[in-house]
């Protein structure tokens, strides 16, 4: 009797604990863009130097609809958003005027980490008219109890996370009478506090801050031609005056995070430009900002904190007008490393072009073209993260690389294919979707499925 009474307490302990364990216990979260603090680094140890003949062992695989939003990892929890009950989107590309309006539906879901069985999912109704129709771009956010997700017609979600349950909801268009960029909204939320900061568009409120726990009103700032792609960051490490840094068509906007109210502004280009690609994240190195992006160069900026102002450094553009030597990145994020950034520019055609430059003045250290392929590849991506010396880089061919990055040249230590690419994009098939780490694990998706595979070194 004793025996099986222990049983049971087993069992029951084991079932209570098994998020926890599912992970390991040196696990650490995933549970936003680019992992904890929005930085790019995955801080886990024990994780393989090199891939096993066939690739590393895939976990589990699990069928979801379409999107480039990366998953979010959190207490043994996978949290993804996908399109549902769309025949039409993942074709038409960039054809926005062809397409019109594609009916169908946006889902958000939460699979077990261990397993990718699913937990709970979400579904509502969501008409598409952008470009790129495929799917939603934003990962989602795990905060204590709660997941946050933004569709791409402007869908606000605060969920239960454990239950899926709608905490509150907000129609960004509707609200805010303002419309989704080009591209949908693809500006992941950012919580401050108890405040979730989001890019909204519209007149006065392109950046708008809710109560992450109503979803009420908190305050609204800024118009702007165009709210862009691009994230919200948080400028705080190296001031004792926090900033919130907004990078949009016209240029770079600091606001006070508590109020909404401009600090400063950076005209960024300073000739007027069509183009609004706005899409990579600014990078934040001790008390400077790098912005880059496809069409105007990269710009550096000084930041102060007392008053909050911003000083020039320099603006390829001005010097390379056409690219051949500066950075110019569309999706890439950069990665800093001894006063080097590492990223992938554009050269001619749209060539992508694995990149290093100073972060001094700009200038371009070397350059490769034939860094994915034996042949360049058009608009060739890549995401970058940084774990333990060395980078893993997740590139649009569905392809996993280990990398060395130093201003003498970069070096391939292996490589191995883990998903296939299902997106249509400029004649080729592509995955554009952020990857997520946790438990020595890679979670990440095509349109088509998500798959878990172990990186875990041999003990």
């Amino acid at each position: 009797m004793l025996q099986a009474s222990r049983k049971i307490v087993l069992l029951v302990f084991l079932i209570f604990s098994a998020p926890s364990l599912t992970q390991g216990q040196d696990a650490i979260d995933w549970p936003a863009w680019m992992g904890v603090g929005m930085d790019g680094v995955w801080q886990e140890t024990g994780i393989i130097e090199s891939f096993p003949t066939g690739g590393p062992p895939v976990l589990w695989r699990q069928a979801v609809g379409g999107g480039y939003g990366g998953p979010a990892v959190a207490e043994g929890r996978v949290y993804l958003m996908d399109r549902t009950e769309d025949t039409r989107g993942g074709a038409v590309e960039n054809a926005i005027r062809e397409a019109g309006e594609i009916s169908g539906g946006e889902r958000v879901l939460c699979l077990e980490a261990q397993t990718g069985k699913l937990i709970w999912e979400y579904p509502y109704d969501c008409p598409y008219k952008v470009a790129y129709p495929t799917g939603p771009r934003c990962t989602p956010l795990v905060d204590g109890q709660r997941v946050y997700t933004l569709g791409a017609m402007g869908d606000l979600l605060c969920l239960n996370k454990n239950t899926g349950e709608v905490i509150w909801q907000r129609k960004l268009t509707r609200d805010f009478q303002t419309k989704p960029p080009l591209w949908g909204y693809a500006s992941h939320p950012l919580i401050d506090g108890d405040r979730l900061l989001v890019p909204v568009g519209g007149e006065g409120t392109a950046v708008v801050a809710f109560d992450k726990n109503t979803g009420q009103e908190i305050w609204r700032s800024q118009s702007t031609l165009d709210i862009g792609y691009a994230p919200l960051i948080m400028f705080e490490k190296a001031t004792p005056t926090p900033q919130l840094i907004f990078w949009h068509a016209e240029g770079v906007t600091s606001l006070n995070p508590a109020t909404g109210k401009k600090y400063w502004f950076v005209k960024f280009p300073e000739e007027p430009n069509p183009s609004q690609t706005t899409i990579a994240t600014p990078r934040i190195i001790g008390d400077r900002l790098l912005i880059s992006e496809f069409y105007k160069g990269s710009l550096m900026l000084k930041l102060t904190s007392d008053p909050p102002a911003a000083t020039e450094l320099w603006r390829s553009y001005r010097t390379d007008p056409k690219h051949e030597k500066s950075l110019n990145s569309m999706m890439t994020t950069p990665v800093i490393k001894d006063q080097h950034a590492y990223g992938i520019a554009y050269a001619g055609r749209g060539i992508g072009v694995l990149r290093c430059i100073r972060l001094s003045d700009g200038t371009a250290v070397w350059s490769k073209d034939r860094w994915m392929e034996e042949e360049p590849v058009v608009f060739a991506t890549s995401f970058i993260v940084a774990n333990q010396g060395r980078y893993v880089m997740f590139n649009d061919n569905g392809e996993l690389m280990f990398a060395k990055f130093s201003p003498s040249g970069w070096e391939v230590i292996d490589k191995t294919k883990i998903l296939e690419p299902t997106s249509a994009a400029r004649g080729r098939d592509v995955v554009w979707s952020h990857p997520a780490f946790s438990g020595k694990k890679i979670f990440v998706r095509n349109d088509e499925e998500i798959v878990c595979v172990n990186l875990a070194a041999t003990e």
